[in-house]
């Protein structure tokens, strides 16, 4: 019956020098673990702050929007009153009888 060894048995035994070897693939393998782990984290991280100022650009967006909306409104309203000025003028002159002279 053969044991495999793991990181968490001891190296003692007569096979010692083997045993290292054997440890370092999964010593190497846990540090790139490791390593991309805190990538990961690295990249969680920098993408919640992207979010954060893209989420804050998105409100100021929606806010300038708002505003040229209300304008917008201000500008049809003044039209619509433009415009029923001038058909009560035409409508004035539609009135008047000019006599021809």
């Amino acid at each position: 019956m053969f044991l495999k060894k793991t990181l968490f048995d001891d190296n003692q035994g007569k096979h010692q020098s083997m045993d290292i070897r054997k440890e370092a693939g999964p010593l190497e393998k846990l540090k790139n673990l490791e390593q991309r782990i805190s990538t990961v984290i690295e990249r969680v991280k920098t993408l919640k702050e992207e979010k954060a100022i893209m989420e804050k650009r998105i409100r100021e967006l929606e806010r300038l929007l708002d505003g040229k909306n209300q304008e917008i409104e201000l500008l049809r309203s003044e039209k619509n009153s433009i415009r029923d000025q001038v058909e009560s003028l035409l409508n004035e002159l539609e009135t008047i009888d000019f006599e021809k002279g």
